[in-house]
């Protein structure tokens, strides 16, 4: 069974496991497992009430993305990625994929209800500031492609849409713009302002982290298993794609800092976009178009994504719940209970 195709009434097997990256992938997911609502706001909110103006219009600017942004990826797995895949595990990541999209929405719908912005100009910023139209146009133009009924995913032009689309979506959306916003978000954490806000992003961050390792596993085994795709044209496509994607994001990036902040600007960022770029376009084997140095080395302690850890090594000590709970023997419960002390 290959990986891409259309699912069949006998594709409902989870064993045995072809794609064991896909199933570590979802189990380190449900640990990962977190509600906006355990977070206060408060003290964000005194922090909110003494900044410029600059720095308030950054911070409403990213939610303005943000927002609608996460119903598109939302969108994209549901259209685009689930209807094409086979392996049940990959559809099992990929139900916990939306899930926490659907989250990651309600946790910006819950700062959006906590912080004292303008509403209405929040929810219109993406269709009326060019810059957001731009990069929403952009997610549409693959995105379309995949909920054509037209679409044949058996033909070599069906599986290259379909490649095409994941990495506008996974690698350019959630695997840089995002971390974009995210960095931004957590300057001001740096900065000792809107802690909480940044903790929050953080857990987002770790969802989006599995969600770029999958997509770019998905890619790697879907060029193992249809070699026909590996052609110099199709690579150099696939850079141009991520090439236009940034290009976008630096207009955007313009709008959101108009006059720029203390200790971040757009070009400070924009740098940091083209610098992520590269190291996706390494990650899909291809080489660095933009050579650009990491501006904001200090992202590199806050998250373990740039390190290019092993995800399913890493361990979240901050918060993470236990899938196997149900499995562990009471024996198995009572030593544990001894190791820490306990009578």
């Amino acid at each position: 069974m290959a990986i891409i195709g259309r699912p069949s009434p006998t594709d409902t097997t989870l064993h045995p496991i072809k794609y064991k990256w896909a199933y570590e992938l979802y189990n380190q997911a449900v640990r990962n497992s977190w509600f906006p609502h355990e977070i206060a706001l408060k003290e964000d909110l005194q922090d909110f009430a003494k900044m410029t103006q600059d720095e308030r219009h950054a911070v409403e600017f990213v939610m303005s993305f943000f927002n609608p942004a996460e119903l598109m990826v939302n969108r994209s797995v549901a259209l685009g990625l689930y209807p094409y895949l086979k392996s049940p595990e990959a559809h099992l990541f990929l139900a916990r994929w939306m899930f926490e999209e659907a989250n990651h929405c309600v946790s910006f719908e819950y700062v959006l209800e906590t912080f004292p912005f303008d509403k209405e100009k929040v929810y219109g910023n993406h269709l009326n500031t060019p810059s957001m139209v731009a990069k929403e146009a952009y997610i549409e133009k693959y995105l379309t492609r995949m909920t054509d009924v037209k679409l044949d995913i058996e033909t070599i032009e069906g599986k290259k849409d379909f490649v095409r689309n994941l990495v506008a979506t996974n690698i350019v959306m959630e695997g840089t713009w995002f971390y974009s916003g995210f960095m931004v978000v957590m300057s001001f954490r740096q900065r000792n302002q809107l802690r909480n806000f940044a903790s929050m992003i953080n857990w987002v961050l770790r969802d989006e982290s599995l969600h770029l390792k999958f997509g770019i596993n998905l890619i790697h085994t879907i060029l193992e298993e249809n070699e026909e795709l590996m052609t110099p044209e199709f690579a150099d496509e696939i850079k141009q794609i991520i090439i236009d994607g940034v290009d976008v994001e630096l207009a955007y990036n313009k709008d959101l800092f108009p006059n720029g902040i203390l200790g971040l600007n757009a070009d400070y960022v924009n740098q940091y976009v083209q610098y992520v770029a590269d190291r996706r376009l390494e990650e899909l084997g291809l080489e660095k178009h933009y050579n650009a140095a990491n501006p904001a080395k200090w992202m590199a302690t806050a998250t373990d994504v740039y390190e290019l850890v092993n995800f399913f090594e890493a361990q979240n000590t901050s918060y993470e719940v236990d899938t196997k709970a149900h499995n562990t023997s009471e024996s198995d419960a009572a030593d544990a209970k001894k190791a820490q002390g306990g009578e």
